[in-house]
């Protein structure tokens, strides 16, 4: 019968190795803070990531998956090393929900803004795009209201139309609720022009220019420095100047609110004439 023998109790306290572990734990969470504060978040990067991963494994679709999640690279073509700029919008949207697309196509803030001031003009002056009167569409960061010859200018006239008037200050009263700097530039067609009151095509888009830009800060109540006005006479055509309808539509006025890189552009250059062209 075999005798049992008594362990020895272990030495009070914890283990001599757990000094250094406990000592190296706080040396890496130390260091991974460190590299967290000298880190920068690129939040629309950080987007891009997140909705390329949902493209290829395809998480969280906002449809039924009919069919295997398509394969796509994780790493995207879209995603390049570039220093984090700041942005004013905190979201990054997919146009389509169309399954077959390989990437995502990432809006631009700025043409985003331009987009959603274009739909609420719309939803404002519905009814004067809807009588033909005006258009609305977008370039770049850049909202375009097109105001047509036709109801709103006689003949070879920058005399407003009388009845066109409460569609003018409806327009100043939509443009009151939207910021951004506004150009008025006028535009005619090639026919020439050679009267008294207009000797040129470059007199008569000026006028009509000036006359819109009048009526909106004088009645409309646009602050006149958001306004500058231009005159283009029929050197920028939208439509051939071959038939009468495409010469209708070269007659108009454009009403132009800028977007912030397009307002700073637009400062430069002025600051450029300013200063006699020198860089």
């Amino acid at each position: 019968m075999t005798e049992e023998c008594e362990c020895p109790d272990p030495p009070a306290g914890a283990p001599e190795w757990m000094a250094t572990f406990a000592d190296l734990m706080s040396l890496m969470m130390c260091f991974f803070v460190l590299l967290l504060s000298f880190s920068e978040m690129d939040v629309i990067k950080y987007k891009q990531v997140a909705g390329s991963l949902k493209a290829a494994f395809g998480v969280q679709r906002d449809i039924p998956a009919q069919e295997d999640p398509l394969g796509t690279s994780i790493i995207m073509q879209e995603f390049s090393p570039a220093q984090p700029q700041p942005t004013v919008i905190n979201e990054v949207r997919q146009q389509t929900t169309d399954e077959s697309k390989r990437f995502l196509e990432i809006l631009d803030p700025a043409v985003e803004d331009a987009q959603d001031k274009a739909e609420d003009l719309k939803q404002e002056l519905k009814k004067e795009i809807a009588e033909g009167l005006i258009e609305i569409n977008t370039i770049d960061d850049q909202v375009v209201i097109r105001i047509r010859e036709k109801g709103s200018f006689p003949s070879a006239s920058a005399r407003i139309d009388t009845p066109f008037k409460a569609a003018l200050m409806k327009i100043a009263e939509a443009l009151n609720q939207v910021e951004g700097r506004i150009l008025i530039a006028g535009h005619t067609d090639d026919v020439p022009i050679e009267t008294l009151e207009f000797p040129s095509n470059w007199v008569l888009s000026a006028a009509r220019a000036a006359a819109v830009a009048h009526t909106m800060t004088q009645v409309g109540g646009i602050a006149p420095e958001r306004v500058e006005i231009r005159a283009h006479g029929d050197n920028r055509p939208v439509d051939t100047n071959e038939t009468t309808d495409g010469r209708a539509n070269n007659r108009r006025v454009e009403i132009i609110v800028l977007g912030e890189r397009s307002e700073q552009t637009l400062l430069e250059n002025n600051a450029d004439t300013r200063d006699g062209g020198s860089p």
